[in-house]
């Protein structure tokens, strides 16, 4: 079973790749978009979160098909979508095809990591839950680190729209390595199938759900906001970079990313993982205070809120982590596709309203707005950190 289950995790990390690459892309390409189709910023934040809705909306009713399906054929079904998506954005020519093509490849790529999370609670024992899946994540979010410097230097070669042609292909190749590749549970154990859908009220009625929650919406959510648009518009507004000087730091941010996706499982499994979740949401915090008060900072101090963000951001994993130990093994689907779904509804109001915050003003404003909620959202998340006894009410 060891080989079968390292085999499963490895297809499934194709799929999660090209997930977190198709995110981060308008981080790179965002002047490309701006000068070719004339956007303004608050219709590149619109058109860049649309992923993260689509993929948020996704997840409700993602959550009972991978309980009662599994992830074997769920997840491929929507990386056909997701390809078309794609095509569609590689040939758009106005905002509207534009704004299209982005939604489809959220819903595309919607299970590249709550399916995992499906397959890994039947393929691995719970005492390494958290490891595996971040272990999964942190090789994953390599997609976002093609997407930043490497992406800029395709860009240069093929253009923006050579990129997602090539990309479309590549989704289906993937889509077909994961129905041949991928088995729902080892053999002679059977899936257990999602009760019926009222136990889901048990998720949303936890008080402990919505601490979770509200901290992915705000950590999770800014930090893929900023990973996959934010971040790289500050750099070439503010401080006037030109594409390969950004995809340097994103690069960096990307780099620290997998660093914490790497090292959140076995902090959290030798120091708990509430506190440690709690640890890494405040000093993530510090990156946007900094960014506000000082923009003008030396080239090294970017650098250091870049890569601190990044590697305190990638923690915010760990609340899916938490959520599958936190509900029944029937329930997992739901369970971390409900706090997925609260990270990713995150990541479209927080992508759309920095937008349009910042057609009305300044990234300081945008950026000092954001850390009062990333405050607010820790403070919350608090008294989890200090609650010994793990509880649903």
């Amino acid at each position: 079973m060891p080989s079968v289950a390292a085999r499963i995790f490895f297809v499934l990390l194709l799929a999660y790749f090209l997930s977190y690459f198709f995110r981060a892309t308008n981080a790179v390409i965002s002047p490309d978009l701006q000068q070719e189709l004339g956007l303004s910023s608050a219709e590149l934040g619109l058109m860049t979160s649309l992923f993260f809705v689509t993929f948020a909306l996704a997840q409700l009713p993602l959550g009972p098909l991978l309980d009662r399906y599994g992830p074997r054929f769920v997840h491929p079904a929507l990386m056909l979508i997701g390809a078309v998506g794609a095509l569609i954005f590689a040939f758009a020519q106005d905002i509207t095809s534009l704004s299209i093509g982005r939604a489809l490849l959220g819903i595309g790529f919607a299970a590249a990591y709550t399916g995992a999370l499906k397959a890994f609670s039947l393929w691995f024992p719970p005492g390494r839950y958290a490891s595996v899946s971040s272990l999964y994540v942190g090789i994953g979010a390599s997609g976002a680190l093609a997407a930043a410097a490497p992406l800029a230097w395709i860009k240069e070669q093929i253009g923006w729209r050579g990129v997602f042609e090539w990309g479309a292909l590549a989704i289906v190749l993937v889509a077909v390595v994961v129905v041949l590749g991928v088995r729902n549970s080892p053999s002679g154990t059977s899936m257990p199938r999602g009760g019926p859908a009222g136990n889901a009220t048990l998720i949303w009625r936890s008080s402990q759900f919505w601490r979770m929650g509200w901290l992915n919406f705000m950590v999770g959510g800014g930090f893929l906001a900023w990973q996959t648009l934010w971040g790289g518009d500050f750099l070439f507004k503010t401080r006037g970079l030109g594409s390969l000087e950004v995809g340097s730091i994103l690069f960096a941010f990307s780099l620290a990313a997998v660093l914490g996706f790497l090292l959140c499982g076995p902090l959290a499994d030798r120091f708990g993982l509430p506190r440690v979740l709690l640890s890494a949401g405040i000093c993530f915090t510090l990156g946007p205070v900094l960014l506000a008060l000082w923009p003008n900072m030396p080239i090294l101090g970017i650098y250091f809120c870049y890569v601190l963000m990044g590697f305190c951001g990638a923690f915010n994993i760990l609340s899916l982590a938490q959520a599958r130990l936190l509900f029944p093994t029937e329930l997992t689907g739901r369970a971390v596709t409900a706090i997925n779904f609260m990270g990713f509804m995150g990541v479209f109001l927080l992508q759309w309203g920095m937008g349009v915050v910042l057609g009305a003003s300044s990234y300081s404003t945008v950026l000092l707005i954001w850390a009062v909620l990333l405050v607010l959202a820790v403070a919350a998340y608090a008294p989890l950190a200090m609650n010994k006894r793990p509880a649903t009410s």
